[in-house]
């Protein structure tokens, strides 16, 4: 695969921990207002400008598009952020708790998405392809990167490694507790990086597919010319991910009791009580119902394939589409999702408090199954994969006019 050193459009040393945030995708719109709230140069102004305009305004709507732009040039003509002189490639570590994963900071080729060479494992959305295309054409920039990963190259973990040993260009601990880290790689590893990629057969998109749609159509749309080709990816190496599971957490009960859907759900799965906050152990759900959490297991059949063996497709096909009614959990209404990360005692709130009815705790996901599913051209079913620590929007900015 193809890989180029890019001039970023980066926060001075000072401004990087107030500009960095969140990814647009992980909060709605009131958790991005409090989140920047008495912070000007956060860069939520930019991926969710809503936030900057009247209550209720549409965040897809020319008016935001034209509210992000603003927020942009802002950044830019008051210094905050910064063009670099010269295209680099950089590398970018995350500290979580005890975790660490350090990924390659580099654009990626439009053309190798198209051809197959970055794969999937999830569809993707056409009004949220819409959404981040437009964000493109009007503000002439990929303003979040995508996550990639590959399986490990020794000779690539080398040269970031020896980056990493000197002085960092910016070194924050975020309030959420994580540790953002960036290194500027010398000039003189950019051609090995490249030559080193070349013979590395393909990569995978672990979170970022609408990014990555949208810059491949956008390209495509401007006869992939100049910088439009490229888009902007930090790539890390398949050993240092971990996956967390993404929760379930359902309306209503399709318009049963509690005790009826307990009963439905024992005809179905092996149900246990189980301690209260633990998440599954194993090949398995857990369900939280009416103040009680209730532990859902399954035999899966020898021969079974990769996807449908899957805990979210089991859950799926086996519950929430025949017992509660939720065909199609991308579009329906009735069912949100929630990352692992947020805790089970968040899950169980939200039922308790009355936002949901039911919840579910899920088992996570191996990055082996990941890579397998999109080996095999398969596709998972939605929100099946939450990679965190999550990529930090704001520190790179990739202009593409």
């Amino acid at each position: 695969m193809k890989i180029r050193p890019f001039a970023a459009l980066r926060p001075t040393q000072d401004s990087a921990p107030l500009v960095a945030a969140v990814p647009y995708d992980v909060v709605d719109t009131a958790e991005a207002r409090a989140l920047a709230a008495g912070n000007p140069v956060s860069f939520l102004h930019v991926s969710r400008p809503e936030i900057d305009m009247p209550e209720g305004t549409d965040c897809s709507s020319p008016a935001a598009y034209a509210q992000a732009k603003a927020a942009l040039d802002a950044l830019r003509a008051g210094g905050t952020l910064v063009q670099d002189p010269v295209p680099r490639f950089y590398a970018y570590r995350q500290i979580m708790g005890g975790h660490a994963q350090t990924g390659l900071v580099a654009t990626f080729d439009t053309q190798d998405y198209l051809a197959g060479v970055l794969k999937q494992h999830e569809k993707t959305r056409k009004d949220k392809e819409d959404d981040r295309t437009r964000h493109i054409e009007i503000l002439q920039a990929h303003t979040g990167p995508a996550f990639l990963t590959y399986k490990d190259v020794p000779e690539v973990d080398a040269i970031v490694a020896a980056a990493c040993a000197g002085v960092p260009r910016d070194d924050f601990t975020a309030p959420d507790g994580i540790r953002h880290t960036v290194w500027e790689i010398p000039a003189d590893q950019a051609d090995a990086l490249q030559a080193l990629f070349e013979q590395v057969p393909v990569a995978y998109i672990a979170d970022g597919h609408h990014r990555s749609a949208a810059a491949s159509r956008y390209a495509k749309e401007h006869g992939f010319v100049g910088e439009t080709r490229w888009f902007m990816a930090v790539a890390f190496p398949a050993s240092q991910l971990r996956i967390l599971p993404y929760n379930r957490l359902v309306a209503d009960l399709n318009g049963l009791s509690a005790d009826e859907l307990l009963a439905k759900a024992r005809t179905i799965f092996t149900v246990t009580e189980a301690a209260d906050g633990v998440a599954p152990g194993g090949r398995h759900a857990r369900m939280y119902l009416a103040g009680r959490w209730y532990d859902l297991a399954w035999e899966v059949p020898a021969g079974t394939d990769v996807v449908s063996s899957l805990d979210v497709s089991v859950l799926q096909d086996r519950f929430l589409a025949p017992v509660l009614g939720i065909d199609d959990p991308r579009t329906s209404p009735r069912i949100s999702f929630m990352g692992g990360v947020r805790g089970l005692d968040e899950l169980s709130g939200r039922v308790d408090q009355g936002r949901a009815a039911v919840a579910f705790s899920m088992y996570p996901v191996t990055v082996g199954e990941m890579m397998a599913i999109a080996d095999a051209g398969a596709i998972m079913p939605p929100k099946s994969t939450w990679f965190e620590p999550k990529l930090r929007s704001g520190l790179f900015v990739h202009v593409v006019a």
